[in-house]
């Protein structure tokens, strides 16, 4: 295949260029440039999703009816890429880039009225409430119970590991409604209300020190069914649905900028001999190995958007992007890591911008810092990428998958 852009899609980039300059300010830029994690922090991505809703940009994979934009697959990936190069905050992908595609599939004509404006102006904002303290990747095992009693589910239970819970006002949620038969069968999708009396929120401290997880806990809690997503005990079709949108999306772009700071940040270091660190043999090999990587990331993620562009089904490839972008991603932060030097093993989270706030931590009162902010981030990224190959589908998970799909084992 060609992997030119046409001259549309060049057009179409120099129209992005030119938005990202007028509109990213220096603010938004340092909130995406210091972000110790796949998510920002949480006010400068609202506000970002706030600049793009009023271009229209918000959600541009929802179907135009619904607020999305009439763009090739192509245009996709390059708004994507600019966006990542420029360095803009990520969007909190719970709302606009999961759950609103599951509501435009599945949802009511009422839901899909209700939901999809609000998620687009930031007015609902949702987490996730999937993984439960004994279901992480084995999720069909979920024991949260939701009993029906009238037009009510009364849920009792907990979900662990939920992303800005403190910030969500909706919560989407896979509850066991029936124990009868596999255990994918009796599994809904519901929409729940994080005002609702009985929720209680517990942060979980990561090893970043930042609390962005949390343990969320449901004590009879009740929920009209009139918010289930999709039919009673079907959940497990909605949810497999929305895992497709969980998985995808463009990091090569991501992980190529990653590569280029490191690359500066390590000609500016000393290596162990004294000379530049770039010009250490096994550490240039070890970035040398990293960069190839990105490149072939990206032609594997052009192979599959060519792939949908002629309405073909990727197959597994979700699955094996997933694994190549999240292990290199670890490598990518091992390598800043050491390229930080002792500097990195300073912890100093105030020079960053964390996605949630700090547990036990005073900034000093003259806001020092040791080093440049990137030798700060370095750290924080590299402990909170340690659970990328665990979310979204443990990376064991996944080569099961493509074990059984493209090698018929």
């Amino acid at each position: 295949m060609d992997y030119d852009w046409s001259a549309a899609d060049l057009a179409f980039r120099d129209e992005v260029r030119e938005f990202l300059a007028a509109k990213l300010t220096p603010q938004l830029r340092r909130a995406g440039r210091l972000a110790t994690s796949v998510y920002p922090d949480h006010e400068a991505s609202m506000e970002w999703q706030r600049i793009l809703h009023e271009r229209g940009w918000a959600a541009p994979a929802w179907p135009v009816q619904y607020g999305g934009c009439d763009w090739s697959l192509t245009q996709h990936y390059i708004f994507t890429r600019e966006s990542t190069l420029a360095g803009a905050p990520a969007l909190s992908p719970m709302g606009i880039k999961m759950v609103a595609h599951a509501i435009i599939a599945y949802g009511t004509p009422e839901q899909k009225a209700f939901y999809l404006p609000r998620i687009l102006t930031g007015e609902v904002f949702f987490c996730q409430g999937y993984s439960e303290p004994e279901a992480g990747s084995d999720l069909a095992s979920l024991t949260m119970a939701a009993v029906e009693d009238g037009d009510d589910l009364v849920c009792t239970g907990s979900k662990i590991w939920t992303t800005h819970a403190t910030e969500a006002n909706w919560i989407f949620c896979l509850v066991r409604t029936s124990r009868t038969g596999k255990k994918q069968q009796g599994i809904t999708f519901l929409l729940i209300d994080m005002r609702t009396p009985g929720i209680e929120i517990r942060p979980l401290v990561m090893t970043s020190g930042e609390q962005v997880q949390n343990q969320v806990f449901f004590d009879n809690v009740r929920v009209p069914k009139s918010n289930v997503l999709g039919k009673i005990d079907e959940g497990w079709t909605v949810a497999k649905y929305l895992l497709v949108h969980e998985r995808g999306g463009a990091m090569a772009p991501y992980l190529q900028a990653m590569a280029q700071e490191i690359a500066v940040a390590a000609a500016e270091q000393p290596g162990p001999d004294g000379a530049s660190l770039i010009d250490d043999p096994a550490f240039a090999a070890r970035l040398a190995e990293a960069r190839i990587r990105t490149e072939v990331l990206e032609i594997l993620e052009y192979r599959t958007i060519s792939a949908m562009s002629r309405g073909e089904n990727p197959g597994p490839a979700s699955s094996m992007l997933k694994i190549l972008a999240t292990e290199l991603s670890q490598k990518l932060t091992e390598l800043a890591l050491t390229a930080a030097g002792p500097r990195g093993r300073v912890y100093q989270p105030h020079a960053t911008a964390p996605g949630g706030p700090i547990a036990e931590f005073t900034p000093p009162a003259d806001d020092y810092r040791s080093g440049a902010d990137w030798q700060a981030v370095a750290p924080l990224r590299y402990f909170n990428d340690r659970a990328g190959s665990i979310y979204a589908g443990s990376n064991e998970i996944q080569r099961n998958i493509l074990a059984k799909a493209a090698l018929g084992l």
